[in-house]
Order: C-alpha cells, then sequence, then structure tokens
C-alpha cells in the first residue's frame, strides 16, 4: 500500500488538476479551510478531483482563503475496482455510515433499489454524494463514486449486463463458507453485490433474483445481521476473494 499525508487536509475540487493552474474555491470550501482548520494564504493542502490525480496545492487569498494555486501532483490517479454495491437504502444516519463504509470498502458505483420491504421511500442523493465525497477526502482515495438514482428492483435487474456477477447476500441461504463460495464464482465483467432491506425479500423478488444469470447466492453467518452491517461484511468477503485487497482486479 503506497504512502499517504494522513496529516495534511485534503480537498476535493471539481476543476481541472494541473501543474501551475489556479482552482477557484467556493464559499464551503473558503469557511472549511479558513475558520475551521485556521488555514491562511501559503499553507498547503492536498486536492484531488477523481480524473487527475492528486497534488500538492497551495491557499492564495488575502482576508480568506479564495484559491489554490497547483503546485505538484503527489499521486498519480487509480481506479476502482468494477465493484457496484446494491441496497434498499436505509434512514438517514444509517444510510450515511453505510454509504461511508462502502466508499472505504472500494465500491465505485452505489445503485439504491426499491423493493417491497424498502424501510425509506425518499433518498437523499445528494447527500449520498457529499458523504461519498466526505469518505474519499478522509481516507486517502482518489476516485470518486457513482451514486445512481433509485430505481425499482425490478428494473434494476432488466437493465443490468448479463456479464456481471451478482452476488445476492440472502438470509435465507444455507450458511456456508463464504470465502469457498466466492472462490468458486465463475469470471464475469464486473460485481454486483446485493444487500436487501432489514425485513428481507418478498417472495416474489426473491425468485426473480434467483433466476438472473451468473448469479451467486451468498450467507453472511448463522446471525442475522443489520443493513449496514451486513454491507461491511459482504463488501469486505468480495475485496478480500475477488476484489483489489487481493491483487486481482474486477
Amino acid at each position: 500500500m503506497p504512502s499517504h499525508d494522513f496529516r495534511g487536509p485534503r480537498l476535493f475540487v471539481d476543476a481541472p488538476l494541473a501543474q501551475d493552474g489556479r482552482v477557484e474555491l467556493d464559499r464551503d470550501q473558503s469557511n472549511y479551510l479558513g475558520n475551521v482548520l485556521r488555514l491562511a494564504a501559503g499553507a498547503e493542502v492536498l486536492a484531488f478531483n477523481g480524473r487527475d490525480g492528486e497534488w500538492q496545492a497551495a491557499i492564495e487569498g488575502r482576508k480568506r482563503p479564495d484559491g489554490l494555486v497547483i503546485l505538484q501532483q503527489t499521486r498519480p490517479q487509480d481506479r476502482l475496482p468494477d465493484l457496484a454495491y446494491v441496497f434498499a437504502p436505509l434512514k438517514h444516519a444509517r444510510l450515511d455510515y453505510m454509504v461511508q463504509k462502502a466508499i472505504e470498502m472500494g465500491a465505485a458505483t452505489l445503485q439504491p433499489v426499491l423493493t417491497r420491504f424498502t424501510q425509506a421511500s425518499r433518498v437523499n442523493t445528494e447527500r449520498m454524494r457529499a458523504n461519498v465525497v466526505e469518505a474519499a477526502e478522509q481516507c486517502g482515495i482518489l476516485s470518486i463514486a457513482t451514486v445512481a438514482e433509485p430505481v425499482p428492483l425490478d428494473r434494476f435487474l432488466s437493465q443490468r449486463a448479463a456479464g456481471r456477477l451478482l452476488i445476492f447476500c440472502d438470509e435465507a441461504a444455507e450458511v456456508e463458507n463464504p470465502i469457498q463460495s466466492l472462490q468458486g464464482a465463475r469470471e464475469a465483467e464486473g460485481i454486483d453485490v446485493l444487500i436487501g432491506p432489514e425485513g428481507g425479500f418478498a417472495e416474489e423478488e426473491r425468485a426473480l433474483l434467483l433466476r438472473q444469470p451468473k448469479i451467486l447466492r451468498l450467507a453472511l453467518g448463522p446471525r442475522i445481521m443489520r443493513a449496514d452491517t451486513a454491507a461491511v461484511a459482504a463488501l469486505a468477503l468480495v475485496q478480500a476473494v475477488l476484489g483489489d485487497w487481493s491483487g486481482q482486479s474486477t
């Protein structure tokens, strides 16, 4: 694992990054650097945009930070594994937690799906995107995951590429060694990890899922987990066996 500077503040900017370039800060970024971190002109931060790698940058501005001048690249851009986290939305703080942990685990796409027993009928995707950026800033992540708009489960299944592996975390599945189950997975063109609502899947939803091509039905042990806990468990298993924790690319 490459070394990261976790002492220096990191800032996501939605602008091109190149040596000697300049980036204008928005009001929230200016307030964060000037009033929260108490940084003034000349202080250095790490800037990234999800496309051009990570760059050392110096703050500009007289009375308050209002821009960055880009100095030199500290890390080249990387690429997340082709791993989508597909989930029934939760409410408020637990959804925030789940999004943050999925990003830390290396998910490249977050796809909310609506099921019969989904608890949250409305999903604030802008809040989800803010949590994606915050997790990336805090954890040294260079790539910004895509946040998709919520869709009904049946529509998601009808639109997904047939070559992708669908890992269906099913509380009704027989408990077996999950590592062995994943090691036996067929080669696929990307991975979708599906966690359902805490009320479980309806029988017609489970039947629809089991008809999908390239599906792996996975039990997460002998105990029932809350959905946000299941997210961490499932993504950790998948990354360790099939993802970039193992040195393989999905």
